[in-house]
């Protein structure tokens, strides 16, 4: 477990006993009143935002809406941070100051939820190649729950101080955004927070209900490319070779023994080899085969271990197989990895007993970790080691989640082609929910 940093909370003054905020039911009226009034609104603003979904590190028309929107509601905005990313900061008086965070890419994936608004984009990714986008993961839902907490926030400045900064973050299913954000100077150019929240929709829970889990939430993530080198020839002819297909399987089997024979038992870990490709023609040995892996844990021993057992499996297979040094397999861990969430347990407890006062105990529940990864985790990882804390918000119609209960039937997940929330009571719940969570921080 990470060392909690004492400064930080003596700042935050932490009272897990009193809940000024969210304990004052005229402000609870407050917001609600505001919501439903602006809930048209909000909801166009979510069917715009889905059927015009963009890719990661092309956010463009995304991040000028988001900016357009929080310089309306009377926010200081600057555009252009890590590339698309926004940064809105509204000072209300002396206090503490807190990040509010959403991202903003889509996924290179066909929608096929046969909704009115469904996207019909179509665009070149990083590589060149034309691919269909859709936001199968949320984040219009997030920025749309963004620009909602702006604008409550602004509409009630007599009932908290202190300083608010909400940022649109691009480029999170690459795991890029947020380090892109930090190293163009979100920590500096901006106020610097003393605690950093953000929200996340969730396929597991049906919408009106929030998801928590305190510590480690989410997981590292790391994307591992592997070229199995050899010595091609004919296939008729194997002695001559070094066949790197035979040595690429042999690879596949014994990296199976790294979560099953060394790590610890009662720690988490995954190694998937989710792609192997190599040969052109029946009758021929290829040259080199390359295989694509995800590796997942969430304490950074266990990363560590899981790739390093990576790279002496593959180097060990490949020198018993009579391979060269020379021809020793080639393996990095790509850019395209994030550390584990870790949602501070004490600044986790606080929101958690602010939204049952909100949402009551019902609708707020306890959610055992996952294996998916977020680059929120980022914030907290600077040296200045903030406080985070990222909490899900169902989204699944109430009679779908039922059903599904009942009669075993699959639901679709994030990511999937067929995932669209429903999306009026998760805006409300998403919106409701983290602007309980900035009050109950910020009150007088």
């Amino acid at each position: 477990m990470r060392a909690m940093n004492t400064r930080l909370l003596a700042v935050l003054g932490v009272c897990l006993t009193s809940w000024a905020g969210a304990a004052d039911p005229t402000l609870r009226e407050a917001v609600a009143t505001k919501l439903e009034a602006q809930a048209p609104n909000l909801l166009a603003l979510y069917q715009h935002l889905h059927a015009q979904p963009e890719l990661s590190f092309q956010e463009e028309q995304s991040a000028a809406r988001m900016a357009a929107e929080l310089r309306q509601a009377g926010y200081t905005v600057t555009t252009g941070v890590g590339k698309h990313g926004v940064v809105g900061v509204l000072t209300n008086g002396p206090g503490r100051t807190v990040l509010v965070r959403s991202d903003m890419d889509a996924l290179p994936v066909p929608e096929e939820t046969g909704l009115p608004y469904a996207s019909h984009v179509k665009t070149k990714d990083a590589a060149g190649n034309d691919v269909p986008v859709m936001h199968a993961c949320g984040h219009d839902i997030h920025m749309t729950c963004l620009v909602g907490v702006g604008r409550m926030l602004a509409q009630l400045k007599d009932r908290w101080q202190g300083t608010l900064v909400l940022i649109a973050q691009p480029a999170e299913e690459t795991g890029s955004g947020a380090r892109a954000m930090l190293k163009d100077g979100l920590f500096t150019r901006f106020p610097k927070p003393e605690v950093c929240l953000a929200l996340h929709d969730f396929a597991g829970l049906p919408a009106g209900k929030v998801g928590y889990t305190p510590g480690y939430m989410l997981a590292n993530v790391d994307s591992v490319d592997i070229v199995v080198r050899g010595v091609g020839g004919h296939g008729a002819w194997p002695h001559t070779t070094k066949d790197p297909v035979v040595l690429a399987s042999e690879i596949v089997v014994a990296l199976q023994t790294i979560v099953s024979r060394e790590i610890e038992p009662g720690q988490a870990a995954v190694v998937t080899v989710g792609s192997i490709h190599g040969g052109t023609k029946h009758n021929i040995v290829p040259a080199e085969v390359k295989l694509q892996l995800t590796v997942r844990s969430y304490t950074d021993i266990v990363r560590r271990q899981s790739l390093d057992s990576i790279k002496r499996i593959a180097r060990g297979q490949a020198i018993s197989a009579g391979v060269p040094e020379t021809l020793l397999p080639i393996v990095t861990v790509t850019e395209e990895s994030t550390p584990a969430t870790f949602n501070d347990p004490q600044i986790t407890e606080r929101v958690v007993d602010t939204l049952k006062q909100w949402l009551t105990d019902e609708n707020v529940v306890r959610t055992p970790p996952v294996m998916g990864g977020e680059d929120f985790s980022e914030l907290g990882r600077t040296p200045d080691k903030i406080p985070i804390c990222l909490f899900w918000v169902g989204g699944l119609k109430r009679e779908v989640f039922d059903d599904a209960r009942l009669n075993g039937k699959p639901l679709p997940s994030l990511h999937s082609p067929f995932w669209a929330p429903d999306a009026p009571p998760t805006l409300k719940t998403g919106i409701t929910a983290m602007t309980a969570a900035v009050l109950e921080f910020l009150q007088k």
